[in-house]
């Protein structure tokens, strides 16, 4: 049984804001303040609420928690590839939550050599996070960093491999992405704005030199777009990427030639996407251009890289999303979405006999793996399915022969997914166009509408939502949850068109197509009001701050992971991280349209006095993608609007970001958070 006491109540400064003679008053906006110590004490108040409130499931917590972790194999390690003369393995350890990044020079059965050991690393860390790896070509050296705060702001540094000593070089305030040009001396790295956290530069720095000395390659004015720093996969051309929502530009560099300039592929034009790989004496291009909103596949000679010297391999299709290519010497593997499905397509550059991988599943995910090598028949990729642990797979691309390199281990002796049943339904959104749902739930299970369903979305910058397995999911399926995923518009479930249509001023769509699939599956008897759980996070929770908003009586309980909810704040605010480059995803709201149509769905300022569901709600304080005064001013803001007496949480990681705790068993323990707080909810039935 729950105990009720009382919630903290956040002190009222009202705060007008203005746009458009549109007044909006923010009572809680002295909450964007983290130095100030009363917000501080105001989130360690939510914090001790969320403990005292949910004190009668700490027992279920832990068990849960252990129940995940022991269906884990600790001692786990990736499937080794061959690279530049070596295997290259990720392995865990037994009762260590951290990853060890290894090598063998030639042969799996050579000596072990451990280039970073991150147990190690993190060791008097609350927050640690290894990125940016990259050997030099000569295998002597590499390239790591590190985020000891979980902002996403990176420390570049240098380890020698031979004598395994850290270089003095130190590149602070970065990224973290970073690449060796073929002298073993020199690398390229993207640097961001100390504000906005915009990736706007590209420095170039030598071995031994210090930061302020790194020569200034590239600065990328447009404050709606952001800069990266990628090698090809044929280790040629170094490429500076700029990239916005609906355009991108790319600039290269011979890799022998660092001290060089970097030259225009091809200019920018609004609107058009494209993307480069590189084989022999040629570029091959995926590209929206001409219209192409489903993408094509063009080629150009490496020395004639401008869109008037493009020649098409592959056309643009109504009903294909093209997403992906992966070239080798006699192939072409193309990656594809039909009818919301992954499709692998293999095309021999003889023209004859191409053929797609067949996968039987309605609910599955396959897309390529690691193929760092031209020279091969063999094509390595990923299988799952809601019901299916994740495979590593080599196929001949050749003889068709298939060896599956390694399957994921459900531990326990409890898993057989012959228990479960997977399907996929089609919900009619208000609009009429058809809506697929995923799910996945233990066979037995009876339509009588008393079934609790975990609802799941994201919805935006068109992500694909693709039916995954988890072995910790189990841990509801087991005790009697259907898992749904709806794919709404937003993603790109669908092809293009689906993401076009769930953006800007369409955004609505998105949430509609949402309400929409909850009444389905209630229609449908698979749960019902009383038992229909929803869940989203980042800008699925924006979604789901939306759906309360509108629709709070579909639901028992709701999980907002990090939600962006103050939109029209954050857009406002050219100084909060992401929000310029954000225009084109959710509009401008300094030109009046974009600003009155997403003044009308943003959840912070659409709260109502009416009943809302039982909300878990999760922020981290050092989120740099979502402010964690989002969250927190939203919930503030809902405990004087609610009419009812449905719990409210929030509980914020006080050493975290946006992606939540390092290692992988403190994540284990967030997630256990959230499964007893809905399994408390259908135990208690508030």
């Amino acid at each position: 049984m729950i105990k009720t006491l009382q919630a903290p109540v956040a002190k009222i400064i009202p705060t007008q804001l203005e746009k458009f003679n549109d007044i909006r008053v923010d009572n809680y906006y002295w909450l964007n303040d983290r130095e100030n110590p009363e917000v501080i004490a105001y989130l360690n108040q939510e914090n001790e609420y969320y403990q005292a409130m949910t004190a009668h499931t700490q027992e279920f917590q832990k068990e849960l928690f252990e129940e995940m972790k022991s269906r884990i194999k600790e001692d786990d390690q990736s499937v080794p590839y061959f690279y530049n003369g070596y295997y290259y393995i990720t392995r865990y350890e037994t009762g260590k939550g951290y990853p060890i990044y290894a090598r063998k020079k030639g042969s799996l059965f050579a000596e072990e050599e451990i280039l970073f050991d991150c147990n190690v690393m993190a060791e008097d860390q609350a927050y640690f996070k290894l990125g940016g790896l990259s050997v030099s070509p000569d295998n002597t050296m590499a390239i790591f960093s590190t985020d000891v705060v979980g902002r996403r702001i990176y420390t570049i540094q240098i380890k020698n491999l031979i004598t395994n000593e850290i270089l003095s070089d130190k590149i602070e305030n970065v990224t973290g992405s970073a690449v060796w040009a073929n002298d073993n001396f020199t690398l390229f790295y993207a640097s961001q704005d100390e504000v906005t956290l915009r990736s706007d530069k590209i420095f170039k720095h030598k071995l031994g030199a210090r930061q302020e000395e790194d020569e200034l390659i590239y600065f990328e004015k447009d404050d709606t777009f952001s800069v990266d720093i990628l090698k090809s996969k044929s280790r040629k051309y170094l490429a500076i990427e700029c990239g916005s929502t609906m355009t991108t530009e790319y600039r290269i560099l011979n890799a022998d030639t660092p001290d060089g300039k970097f030259k225009m592929f091809q200019k920018r034009k609004r609107g058009v996407e494209y993307s480069i790989n590189h084989y022999k004496d040629s570029f091959y291009i995926l590209t929206n251009k001409d219209d192409a909103e489903n993408f094509k596949l063009m080629k150009t000679p490496e020395n004639a890289t401008t869109s008037d010297n493009w020649v098409e391999l592959i056309g643009h299709r109504e009903d294909v999303l093209l997403e992906d290519v992966e070239i080798f010497a006699d192939y072409l593997v193309v990656e594809e979405r039909s009818n919301g499905l992954n499709k692998i397509r293999i095309i021999p550059w003889s023209g004859e006999g191409e053929y797609y991988l067949p996968f039987d599943s309605e609910t599955y995910t396959a897309y390529t793996s690691v193929n760092v090598d031209f020279e091969t028949e063999i094509l390595r990729y990923s299988y799952q399915s809601l019901a299916t642990p994740s495979s590593i797979i080599d196929f001949n691309m050749r003889t068709f022969e298939k060896q599956i390199q390694k399957e994921q281990q459900v531990l326990g002796g409890q898993f057989d997914k012959n228990n479960y049943i997977e399907e996929r339904i089609w919900a009619t959104a208000t609009d009429g166009t058809k809506i697929p749902i995923s799910m996945v739930y233990r066979k037995g299970i009876v339509k009588d509408g008393k079934n609790p369903l975990l609802l799941y979305a994201y919805g935006s910058y068109g992500h694909s939502m693709d039916a995954h397995f988890s072995s910790t999911r189990l841990s509801l399926l087991d005790r009697g949850f259907i898992y749904a995923i709806a794919h709404i518009r937003g993603g790109e479930d669908l092809g293009r068109n689906w993401y076009e249509d769930g953006k800007l001023l369409n955004k609505k769509n998105t949430f509609t197509d949402f309400i929409d699939c909850s009444k389905f599956v209630i229609e449908q008897k698979y749960t019902s009001p009383e038992h229909l759980y929803a869940e989203g996070g980042s800008a699925g929770g924006l979604l789901m701050g939306v759906v309360i908003n509108e629709a709070p009586e579909l639901y028992n309980g709701v999980i907002a992971q990090v939600p962006f909810v103050d939109v029209m704040t954050t857009m406002l605010d050219e100084s909060i991280p992401l929000t310029t480059g954000e225009y084109d995803e959710w509009g401008n709201p300094n030109v009046k349209k974009y600003y009155e149509y997403m003044r009308s769905y943003s959840p912070y300022d659409n709260i109502k006095k009416q009943r809302y569901p039982n909300m878990y709600v999760s922020t981290g304080l050092h989120d740099s993608q979502v402010q964690y005064w989002e969250p927190a001013k939203w919930v503030a803001k809902l405990r004087t609007a609610k009419q009812d007496d449905t719990v409210l949480y929030l509980d914020t990681n006080m050493d975290a970001g946006h992606g939540g705790a390092s290692g992988r068993f403190e994540a284990l323990k967030e997630l256990a958070k959230e499964f007893s707080f809905l399994l408390d909810l259908e135990k208690n039935k508030i």
